[in-house]
């Protein structure tokens, strides 16, 4: 039936169905675009944070921030301006993760806002075609005088391919852009637990290299001290026989 029915010329004599022509190449072309963008966005999260750990605990902090950079994900570019912060500003670090998050959601979401107006408007561009075919339909059975099936036949076949036109633009609109929207948030919820994952990892890695550095350094103090308490306590012979 659909094969069968002259869609050209359906859009040719009726101004809604032109209407309807324009919002299904708008909705299939904005699919494809989010479809080719979400799949490249995709990455590998958890693969993202194992590495990241295993740098973090060796404390090689600039290997973790490039292991987040080169992943697509967006915890990649998260993580790594949270860690970069972290060692910078650590007071900025809450700010500068909602920031970056906000960024990212502008990113995965744009253009989906106009798939839930297709899936909205299409149905009652089709609502508005069966008002205008119906009043057609009323039209010709006056011009006519007439009211045979074969008067009113286009009338009502533009109501109705309007109507059946615009549930079909308006379905898949409708799930498209629930399953952007489900992806959007499960990849920014990741992103956010990922990286505080790895904020809290960054953490201790700091303080751990700080413990060691301040153990060295007492360490070091304490041999000198000890070397100069027993060069006081020696008699003067021996300190001049060390001083030879």
């Amino acid at each position: 039936m659909f094969v069968e029915f002259d869609w050209l010329g359906a859009m040719t004599e009726s101004p809604i169905m032109m209407v309807l022509g324009v919002c299904s190449v708008i909705t299939f072309g904005i699919a494809l675009e989010r479809l080719y963008y979400f799949r490249k966005r995709k990455g590998n999260a958890d693969l993202v944070l194992t590495g990241a750990l295993e740098s973090l605990r060796r404390g090689d902090f600039s290997e973790a921030i490039a292991r987040c950079r080169n992943n697509t994900h967006p915890v990649g570019t998260v993580a790594a301006e949270i860690m970069e912060c972290h060692l910078s500003r650590p007071v900025d670090t809450e700010e500068t993760m909602q920031v970056v998050l906000s960024q990212q959601k502008m990113l995965l979401e744009r253009n989906t806002s106009m798939l839930g107006t297709m899936a909205a408007v299409a149905p009652l561009i089709g609502l508005l075609g069966t008002v205008w075919g119906i009043m057609r339909a009323f039209h010709d059975m006056a011009s006519s005088g007439s009211a045979g099936p074969s008067v009113v036949a286009a009338g009502v076949a533009e109501a109705l391919v309007t109507t059946a036109a615009g549930l079909v633009i308006a379905v898949p609109a409708v799930l498209l852009f629930n399953h952007f929207n489900r992806s959007m948030n499960t990849m920014l919820t990741v992103s956010e637990n990922h990286a505080r994952s790895l904020r809290v990892a960054l953490t201790e890695a700091v303080e751990a290299a700080t413990d060691d550095i301040a153990g060295s350094s007492r360490m070091t103090r304490e041999t000198t001290e000890s070397t100069d308490l027993t060069v006081e306590k020696a008699s003067p012979e021996t300190v001049e026989s060390l001083a030879v």
